[in-house]
């Protein structure tokens, strides 16, 4: 595997070295070790699938509070995605910067997500599905979000019209950045 950093701090690409022949290929998506080795997360507890009819639904953007904080590793296993990280941690270097990239089930790639970075996707394909690995795991109680389009962020969505949303996800107020 190949662990390529992203603008944001201690968020990564993750890109399969896919071994290939007369059959197609093998690639190993995750692996213990390697994760470990780099000074990730390397304790997933909990695997959870989400699957989307159209395009343009929109998931996110999501975090869980301490000391419940997660970590995910996401990946698109069918159809394509358009994968956002939104660093929320104060004091970081990267604080309310954000990272996208198009994820999808040919490409193999992942995002890996740290806790204290808020994430979401929009589908860029009808019948798109996600895979996610978490650790600690979800616990409701401890679920945050904070809007898709507030403009403290100004995430550059592709699709702007159309979208399908939840009540939740479009109620979030307003965030108030906590260095101005």
């Amino acid at each position: 595997m190949i662990f390529q950093p992203t603008p944001l701090s201690g968020v990564f690409v993750i890109e399969p070295e896919r071994h290939t022949d007369e059959r197609g290929f093998f690639a190993r998506t995750w692996c213990k070790k390697e994760f470990a080795a780099k000074g990730l997360c390397a304790e997933f507890v909990q695997c959870s699938s989400s699957f989307n009819y159209k395009r343009g639904t929109l998931r996110g953007m999501h975090f869980q509070a301490a000391p419940h904080a997660e970590t995910k590793l996401v990946r698109c296993t069918r159809g394509a995605i358009y994968d956002v990280a939104l660093d929320l941690r104060a004091g970081s270097s990267t604080y309310c910067r954000w990272f996208a990239i198009e994820l999808t089930d040919e490409s193999l790639r992942a995002l890996y997500i740290p806790e204290g970075v808020a994430h979401g996707f929009q589908t860029l394909t009808d019948d798109s599905e996600v895979h996610y690995q978490i650790a600690p795991g979800f616990v409701p109680a401890a679920a945050r979000g904070v809007r898709w389009n507030d403009p403290a962020f100004a995430v550059d969505w592709p699709i702007r019209e159309g979208i399908t949303l939840s009540q939740r996800d479009a109620n979030y107020v307003d965030y108030t950045r906590l260095d101005g």
